[in-house]
C-alpha cells in the first residue's frame, strides 16, 4: 500500500485517485505522520465475474423433467 502525506494528496488528488483505480491498490493518506484515511479501489461485483461464478459447483443427479414423483402431487382441481 502506497503512503502519501495529505498536502501531496491535496495537490495531486485526481491523478492519485486515477492511479488507485488503475492499479487496484489502496492508498494511505497521512497527516503529521498519523494515518488519516485509506482510499481503496471500488470493486464492481457485476464486473468481477458474478456471471458463471458458481460454475462447476452444482451437480444434477437424475432427470429433472421426467421423474417418478408424479404420484406424490395431488391435483387440486380434478
Amino acid at each position: 500500500m502506497k503512503t502519501i502525506i495529505i498536502s501531496e494528496f491535496k495537490a495531486k488528488c485526481i491523478s492519485m485517485l486515477k492511479e488507485v483505480d488503475r492499479k487496484k491498490e489502496s492508498l494511505l493518506v497521512t497527516r503529521q505522520g498519523q494515518a488519516l484515511v485509506v482510499v481503496t479501489p471500488f470493486k464492481d461485483k457485476q464486473a468481477s465475474g458474478v456471471v458463471g461464478a458458481l460454475k462447476n459447483t452444482v451437480t444434477i443427479r437424475g432427470d429433472l423433467i421426467h421423474n417418478d414423483m408424479a404420484d406424490e402431487w395431488e391435483m387440486e382441481h380434478e
